[in-house]
């Protein structure tokens, strides 16, 4: 499981954020912290012996205290393996490219809907999984996969018919399990059509998230199965 803490000082806002990440399969609230000192104190204790560990701050960038980028910029000073991805109404260019250069992976402008969190957190997913397969990148080729995989569901115009939650879902699945899948072994884990479950295959197959590949054994045609590209 990613484990989230979510750092918003407006409570409602905060609990909203929490409640989307529930949603979405392969992740769970680690916290909700309000300001920043808040926020630091929970990631401190999470990597302390027996604590849990927290691999994603949902950050916004406007806290009482201190500004999510000074927040970020202790994470990375104390060399931490936490990702961050910024939550805020903030359009300035020049906060972004600070964002950007104080190891922010990606960046989420309020107001937004479900739909546009859960494909960030699908691309995050990916990312983080393609990583966590390789551990510290080796190849130019390692590189370019985990970056790309953070850009390539957001922003994107879906296929008609296919939901964004539902493809963050299936993603965190096929992402965190090391096997390969049919459609009708997808279909029945996430409670979807044999023909549905296909169409987000086929779709993941298209933009080179997974690999089709034949499965024989059983009697019959020889069956479809898909697997995550690590």
């Amino acid at each position: 499981m990613i484990r989230v803490l979510v750092v918003d000082d407006e409570q409602v806002t905060a609990d909203a954020h929490a409640a989307y990440v529930a949603r979405v399969d392969g992740f769970e609230v680690a916290g909700i912290a309000h300001t920043g000192g808040e926020a630091l104190r929970l990631i401190t204790e999470s990597v302390r012996p027996g604590g849990t560990a927290i691999t994603l701050v949902l950050l916004d960038m406007h806290l009482p205290d201190r500004n999510g980028l000074d927040v970020c910029r202790s994470i990375r000073a104390a060399r931490l393996p936490i990702d961050v991805i910024a939550i805020t109404a903030e359009r300035d260019l020049p906060l972004v490219r600070e964002a950007l250069s104080v190891g922010v992976v990606q960046y989420l402008i309020k107001p937004f809907g479900f739909p546009a969190f859960a494909e960030k957190l699908a691309s995050f997913a990916a990312y983080h999984a393609r990583l966590a397969s390789h551990g510290p990148p080796t190849t130019q080729a390692e590189v370019d996969s985990a970056l790309s995989a953070l850009r390539r569901s957001g922003g994107t115009t879906l296929p008609k018919g296919l939901a964004p939650d539902t493809l963050a879902a299936i993603t965190a699945r096929l992402s965190f399990e090391h096997r390969a899948f049919s459609a009708t072994e997808l279909s029945e884990q996430n409670g979807l059509s044999r023909v549905t479950a296909r169409r987000y295959l086929e779709h993941l197959a298209d933009i080179g998230q997974v690999r089709r590949s034949s499965r024989h054994g059983g009697a019959g045609r020889p069956e479809i199965e898909y697997r995550w590209i690590r």
